[in-house]
């Protein structure tokens, strides 16, 4: 029989707070991380708003713990941070003990260093320290000094595809465990913000210039933010051995590739609803068990039309309360599915579903509208998280409440 998969740690970094309780009480206060950058070197500093990390690089190496050490990026240094939150939650102290595997995710890598740099890289003439950032641009950078940082033993691989990588990246170390190939694997992703991402998603038309508004009649493109996230996966027979604090279950998971276009979705939410409809077979769960549904919520025209089709397809005239906690976070790629995974577990255990902020109008394709109060002392004990990502790689968690 399949190992059943445990919550043990979380750890996290966003523009709203600097650890998992940081996050909660922002949560809760409805306190949106949106704002103007005061670290990206752009051209739209003051015209498009992100969700920033509130520090500096060299602040960031004095909470990793590496000061005056430039080699980490702010990639590596917000995946430091989140991790080390998330190993001291799961009491683990002695990495050797018991060899962890390693499941991180990014889509930039080390860009926003490598893009400070770039006129130097292509100049042939130039010879300087800027060359050690060569090799940072890889995604797998960061992933390697944070396992050596760490001591990771195990299997240790990285993950990119796009806004699904940390869902994937969770969905990967979950059937580690339960295939028997490791015991403990510690999953998620961090994403830093680059010149190159905002530009890229500008160009697409998918940036609004005021705060996202997902699942809005009114709403005009994403907003990007930066952040990092992990949770420590075990199997049943390591948590039960070592008494761990089970935070949570990973009931159920699926990926669907729907191939439906380079960077839309399909209109009738044909990848979404099989993913979360294969998900939620997987958890032993049915649509009336679900109390909450985290969606991917990226306030684009398409990808809200699409979801929004495939939870009604999904649910019926019975769709749970949903909520996009992208106004709060912004859109970080990479880290989305992390975060956002935590945020899953945060609602199970506080009982609260979060609000969908600056929701003002109905959308006209749907017959459904996203939660807009925050709901407290609620009996959540199945969610439902939503990571979606270009070329239609979707993928859904099911999250739910340990029962013992």
């Amino acid at each position: 029989m399949a190992e059943r998969v445990f919550i043990t740690g979380m750890g996290m970094i966003t523009a709203i707070g600097d650890t998992v309780a940081a996050n909660l009480h922002s949560l809760r206060q409805q306190q949106s991380g949106l704002g103007y950058t005061r670290y990206l070197d752009t051209i739209y500093r003051e015209v498009l708003p992100v969700a920033e990390v509130k520090h500096d690089d060299e602040a960031l190496r004095e909470m990793a713990g590496v000061p005056g050490q430039p080699q980490y990026t702010r990639t590596t240094l917000l995946g430091l941070i989140a991790m080390q939150e998330a190993w001291q939650q799961a009491g683990i102290n002695d990495p050797l003990r018991e060899p962890a595997g390693f499941i991180n995710a990014s889509t930039v890598g080390g860009m926003c260093d490598t893009e400070r740099v770039y006129f130097d890289l292509i100049d042939p003439s130039k010879d300087g320290p800027f060359l050690q950032y060569i090799d940072t641009l890889d995604c797998a950078d960061s992933t390697q000094r944070i396992a050596d940082r760490m001591g990771f033993t195990g299997y240790i691989t990285t993950i990119s595809t796009a806004c699904s990588s940390s869902a994937n990246a969770i969905m990967y170390g979950a059937r580690l465990i339960k295939q028997g190939l490791q015991r403990r694997v510690v999953c998620g992703g961090t994403e830093a913000l680059t010149a190159f991402t905002l530009n890229g998603f500008n160009s697409l038309k998918n940036i609004d210039k005021q705060p996202c508004r997902p699942f809005d009649q009114q709403r005009n493109g994403l907003n990007l933010g930066e952040g990092a996230a992990y949770l420590v996966l075990e199997s049943e027979t390591l948590a039960r051995e070592n008494g761990s604090t089970i935070l949570a279950e990973l009931s159920g998971y699926c990926n669907s590739n729907e191939a439906f276009h380079p960077t839309a979705p399909s209109p009738e939410g044909d990848g979404a609803f099989a993913a979360m409809q294969q998900a939620l077979a997987m958890s032993g769960r049915s649509i009336a068990d679900v109390q909450y549904v985290n969606v991917h919520g990226t306030a684009t025209l398409n990808n809200d039309v699409s979801e929004g089709k495939a939870l009604q397809r999904l649910f019926g005239r019975e769709v749970p309360p949903f909520s996009s906690t992208k106004p709060f976070t912004g859109h970080a790629l990479a880290a989305a599915g992390a975060i956002e995974a935590i945020y899953s577990v945060l609602a199970i255990r506080q009982g609260i579903i979060f609000p969908n902020l600056h929701f003002s109008e109905q959308m006209e394709e749907l017959q459904i509208v996203p939660e807009t109060r925050l709901l407290e002392q609620q009996p959540v004990r199945t969610v439902i998280s939503n990571s979606f990502g270009f070329g239609g790689n979707n993928a859904s968690l099911v999250i739910s409440k340990y029962e013992g």
